[in-house]
């Protein structure tokens, strides 16, 4: 897999847009908190702003991608985030920087993030064999961890050394350099839809390939359960993240700094998840790693809204708490991904993702805003403890779900179900 230049071009592309996504994360929010001084209401709505996309567009990116080259689609998602991101620093030496401005930002980067997510899970299936699809997760995922460890750090720091708006041109630098590598790709994709006539035909097939989607996702069990364990963790982590990047700063006195370190052990924790993922699920089997990874994963955030200071040890702590969340999330999204991919026919990829995208991720605009309303209104400690209760939900779930009694062996696709 590693001798193939164009795997290696579109992991070398997704490692640089994952690491200015991370990036990005830490310094649009902090740009509302250090330098326009948002409240914790505005700060849920940012995020729910950003987040909105996945709801609103998920499905028609899944059949879009569908009928596309993934690699067209990623070089116009990263052209694009890289240009919006550049307007802040922009908007701000300008003296015309605001809530509006950053909200139209944060809205077209969740826009075109959610065509390049769907794009570079479909590129893989139609770059690797199905028997490589586990170790090319890894790959992907593991380069997704690493950019964790940087991008993080990297924002926070550019955040402390010059300012929150002008980091976020960090983040538009590596979407341009993921656009220069995925733009490089030579494989042809080869789709079921060429040399068909796309004309007034689009609509009613655009809609028919999305209830295709629908109708997999909904009939097979393992992928239904995913969906909504996903929702039930996205939902859960959007109001936990929301509480937690004003608890740092606020609560525990961090600077930007020392917020982004903590916010970058995960990396370490999650690079580990992915070498892990490679060699537990076969061994242990698939059910057994996403139920005790999903409640270590969740678990261990309990223990951050005990911490008090801005001390060494609660740096420390925090990042100790951080990598463990890394180690058994990353467990989580690798297997429960080759899972997915396992029991989806090659031409429903992209429709499938943007399915589980939507069902999983369409309710993190609620849980921002909901973690925005508790902070306000409970206090930051509080909130985040509560929030941090409700991820249980998602491994309780699991446990209760066909995702539990999978055993060693990826199940096998089912064509059949979209016929």
């Amino acid at each position: 897999m590693w001798r193939d230049a164009d795997f290696r071009r579109l992991w070398l592309g997704q490692t640089a847009s994952q690491l200015g996504a991370q990036a990005c994360q830490v310094t649009l929010p902090l740009v509302a908190v250090l330098a326009l001084d948002v409240g914790a209401g505005q700060l849920g709505a940012l995020r729910a702003v950003e987040q909105a996309p996945i709801l609103l567009f998920s499905l028609f990116a899944g059949a879009w991608v569908d009928r596309r080259r993934s690699r067209d689609v990623m070089v116009v998602a990263d052209l694009g985030r890289a240009l919006a991101l550049a307007a802040v620093p922009l908007a701000y030496l300008l003296g015309v920087l605001g809530t509006p401005t950053l909200l139209a930002v944060a809205f077209l980067v969740g826009v075109l993030s959610v065509f390049f997510d769907v794009a570079y899970q479909a590129s893989l299936v139609r770059l690797v064999e199905r028997d490589r699809l586990l170790a090319g997760n890894s790959a992907l995922e593991g380069s997704r961890s690493a950019a964790q460890i940087g991008g993080p750090a990297l924002g926070g720091a550019m955040v402390s050394v010059f300012s929150a708006p002008l980091a976020t041109a960090v983040s538009a630098l590596f979407f341009a350099l993921s656009f220069v590598s995925i733009r490089r790709i030579r494989r042809r994709e080869t789709l079921p839809q060429d040399g068909e006539a796309e004309t007034a035909e689009r609509p009613p097939r655009m809609r028919r390939q999305i209830r295709e989607g629908l109708h997999l996702v909904v009939g097979n069990p393992s992928l239904r359960a995913v969906g909504i364990a996903s929702a039930l963790f996205q939902f859960s982590f959007a109001a936990v993240m929301t509480v937690y990047l004003l608890f740092l700063p606020r609560e525990l006195h961090l600077s930007g700094l020392a917020v982004g370190l903590a916010l970058a052990a995960m990396g370490p924790g999650a690079v580990m998840g992915s070498l892990l993922a490679a060699r537990l699920p076969g061994r242990l089997g698939y059910g057994r790693v996403l139920v005790v990874s999903a409640v270590l994963a969740d678990g261990v955030l309990l223990c951050v809204p005990a911490l008090h200071g801005s001390t060494t040890v609660t740096l420390a702590a925090l990042m100790a708490v951080n990598f463990v969340f890394g180690v058994f999330s990353q467990l989580v999204n690798v297997t429960a991904m080759a899972v997915r991919q396992a029991v989806t026919p090659v031409r429903m990829q992209g429709r499938v993702v943007a399915t589980i995208n939507c069902v999983g991720m369409g309710l993190t605009p609620v849980g921002s805003l909901l973690g925005g309303f508790l902070a306000g209104v409970l206090g930051l400690r509080t909130s985040l403890l509560l929030t941090a209760v409700c991820l249980a939900l998602s491994p309780l779930f699991m446990a209760l779900s066909p995702l539990a009694r999978l055993g060693k062996q990826l199940p096998v696709e089912d064509d059949a179900a979209v016929r």
